[in-house]
């Protein structure tokens, strides 16, 4: 089997792998490029995003260092009865405290508010642009489990096979002498409109 026969099947394999993946970012790209339309969309529906699940007393010191702040996150999580392998904290301003708990499929969030010593819990209404967003941000290692680290690691590795895909297809261009004038345009197409666009915007 020759380089270039072996490159070829490289090259063919990682576009099947990668297919699911490339697919995903960009379909979820739309939403995020065009969020207004989705929620506009979504308020001409006249449905509330975020319902009220409950709303209860509650009264707890908040830790301004960040990784206690998690843990008091974690343990508003228990008080309330929400279910959360995965969840965020954080403090907008000194007086409130956001956490939100979520999965691909749904999303819940508390908001502590502390001058009031009250906190509600809220739902939010499953949205497909949402959905499809949430697949696309995620990722890292600072959730809890084995499932959301092993999502980070694929998405690692999703990246790695990308960046050997895009090498597999410039070493089968290099070797066809015949149709290296269009590769060259396409390739200083591609890049030229991505150097404008990175140094301007």
């Amino acid at each position: 089997m020759t380089s270039l026969h072996l490159t070829r099947r490289l090259h063919l394999y990682f576009g099947l792998a990668l297919l699911p993946w490339l697919l995903m970012y960009g379909l979820s790209s739309i939403p995020i490029a065009h969020n207004q339309f989705f929620a506009d969309r979504d308020a001409a529906k006249d449905l509330p995003l975020w319902t009220v699940r409950m709303e209860r007393p509650f009264d707890a010191p908040v830790p301004r260092d960040q990784e206690k702040l998690r843990e008091f996150g974690r343990a508003a999580l228990a008080a309330t009865g929400v279910t959360a392998p995965n969840f965020g904290v954080f403090s907008p301003n000194p007086t409130t405290v956001n956490i939100q708990s979520f999965s691909f499929l749904k999303t819940t969030r508390l908001v502590y508010r502390i001058d009031q010593q009250k906190i509600t819990v809220e739902d939010r209404r499953f949205r497909f642009d949402q959905f499809l967003t949430g697949l696309h941000t995620r990722g890292g290692f600072e959730q809890d489990g084995f499932l959301p680290d092993a999502w980070a690691v694929v998405i690692d590795l999703v990246c790695l096979a990308i960046i050997l895909w895009i090498a597999t297809g410039v070493f089968m261009w290099h070797r066809m002498t015949r149709k290296r004038l269009w590769g060259w345009v396409a390739l200083l197409a591609g890049a030229g409109s991505f150097a404008v666009f990175a140094l301007k915007l």
